[in-house]
């Protein structure tokens, strides 16, 4: 295997750990509109991935860094084309920050239910825009000649990548629903359940028709195997919720996105970039990845930096693994 053979598995490594983790810290944003019933159980959902948010966004600073340095040619047609949607999610991310950050500093109500709000449609809209990213990274975009992108904003609204934003703004929310209910006690861990079997049988229709889109447009024997996993992983994650089996539940849930994304790159690789517009305009692994000793230098680098990160934040998931609730609430003070 070559290394730009290696560094494209990493990088699909990378969006997999950042859409599983960040998955359901979108769903508890979105489900901070839709389970809780008032402030208290906001700040509960807030609380249970105040530890680990920023954390989780790690994952996509190292898939957009190791995007860069490891396929230029892919980093610079992808944030040129798809400039407008992808500064949309960078400025809801930047925002969502500073709401869960500022949210608590002061004790008026029209300052925390704005910042409550943006909390709901900062995590919403991101969860939306990366399936429509990739549901167009997939199925392809309009590049020439010179690998650069020539379509319009509208373009990337076609009725496939729609439709993988719908997947994954489904997929996170019952995600998050299914971690605030291993992460909660008491009614509010009733009624994640509750909601998370409502929210993960849309999600299972939903995925169905994508991933069978996508298997049927550009699949083969690999990502069939991996479809089957992911549809098979959240009938069974559903099931386990059903069962009241949080653990469970949360695993699978999780599993199904590492077998759908997983999915998602099968198809996608030897290309990074589909051309719709001439086959022979495509950006592949080949054609868009940096010189060999680039790449080389980036091998170590990952192997040593890679191992201490993941220590380090399953250290932090460690500490903060306890279930709370309104009752362990302390009181605010400004």
């Amino acid at each position: 295997m070559e290394l730009h053979d290696v560094w494209f598995v990493l990088i699909a490594v990378l969006w997999i750990g950042y859409f599983f983790l960040e998955g359901f810290d979108f769903g508890v944003g979105i489900l901070t509109k839709l389970l809780a019933r008032d402030r208290p159980e906001r700040r509960v959902l807030i609380n249970t991935v105040g530890p680990v948010w920023d954390g989780n966004e790690v994952w996509l600073l190292s898939a957009g860094g190791a995007t860069f340095a490891a396929f230029p040619e892919w980093y610079a047609t992808l944030f040129s084309g798809f400039y407008l949607p992808l500064l949309l999610i960078l400025v809801c991310l930047i925002v969502r920050g500073v709401a869960f950050e500022y949210r608590a500093k002061r004790p008026e109500e029209n300052w925390q239910r704005n910042w409550e709000h943006a909390i709901f449609w900062t995590s919403l809209l991101p969860a939306f825009l990366w399936g429509v990213a990739f549901g167009n990274i997939v199925h392809g975009v309009k590049i020439d000649q010179d690998f650069e992108y020539v379509g319009t904003v509208g373009d990337l609204l076609n009725p496939y990548a729609l439709l993988g934003g719908l997947v994954t703004l489904t997929l996170f929310t019952f995600h998050g629903a299914v971690f605030t209910a291993l992460k909660t006690v008491g009614d509010i861990r009733r009624r994640a359940r509750k909601l998370a079997t409502k929210v993960g049988l849309l999600t299972a229709v939903l995925a169905l028709v994508f991933l069978l889109w996508t298997q049927i447009d550009s699949g083969d024997g690999k990502s069939l195997v991996a479809l089957v996993v992911a549809v098979a992983a959240l009938v069974a994650a559903l099931v386990a919720n059903q069962a009241g089996r949080e653990g469970w539940s949360f695993a699978l849930s999780g599993l199904t996105i590492v077998a759908a994304v997983t999915m998602l790159f099968l198809t996608l690789f030897p290309n990074v970039m589909p051309s719709s517009l001439d086959a022979d305009w495509n950006l592949t692994v080949t054609n868009a990845s940096s010189s060999p000793y680039t790449l080389k230098i980036m091998t170590w680098c990952a192997a040593i930096a890679t191992p201490v990160v993941m220590v380090y934040q399953g250290w932090t998931y460690w500490v903060f693994r306890k279930r709370i609730g309104t009752q362990h609430l302390a009181e605010p003070a400004h």
